[in-house]
């Protein structure tokens, strides 16, 4: 419920009745200005002063702290995935999106390539999992051989790579956060 602005819902519902901000001050017993105030989150109402707006907006109080997230948005089914092909590494984004703190993505790793020519950085931190096969990865001067099962944290800045340098594609399960792809 961090994320829920109850003020923006307040007008967002209050603008869906046809209410200008004046008529709904007046029908809920309080000023305008503080009703504007509550609407751009310069002022927390109290549990009283939302039974009225709500009352008055014909909703139930607790459409206020609802999260306005559709659903459907929220499910990724195999044929949808967004998928990208980088040099020979393909890419399969199984969050819906990068919006919000984290994307998840399965990445596949042929025989004999690498994820870049250099050890890269960024300002992300990742946890990979692997799912398939063996994969090397370099983390600042050290390198590491990961078989399936194994996972790997990489702290933001680290500078780092993928090489698969054996027979059988690797496929790996990362998530960043922040998803700076």
């Amino acid at each position: 419920m961090d994320n829920i602005d109850i003020g923006k819902k307040i007008a967002k519902y209050r603008k869906a009745k046809g209410f200008s901000s004046k008529e709904l001050a007046n029908l809920s017993e309080i000023t305008p200005s503080m009703l504007s105030q509550i609407e751009r989150g310069l002022a927390n109402p109290s549990i009283q002063t939302l039974k009225i707006l709500a009352k008055n907006l014909n909703i139930p109080t607790f459409m206020f702290f609802v999260e306005d997230t559709e659903t459907s948005n929220l499910v990724v089914k195999p044929n949808q995935r967004k998928k990208m092909i980088i040099n020979n590494l393909s890419y399969e984004l199984l969050s819906p999106d990068f919006k919000g703190n984290l994307a998840t993505v399965i990445m596949n790793v042929p025989p004999n390539s690498a994820s870049s020519e250099k050890l890269l950085e960024h300002k992300s931190e990742e946890i990979a999992y692997i799912l398939q096969g063996k994969i090397k990865v370099y983390l600042n001067e050290d390198e590491y051989i990961l078989e399936a099962g194994d996972s790997v944290k990489i702290p933001t800045s680290f500078r780092h790579m993928w090489e698969n340098p054996f027979d059988q594609i690797a496929v790996v399960l990362f998530s960043v956060t922040p998803p700076i792809f």
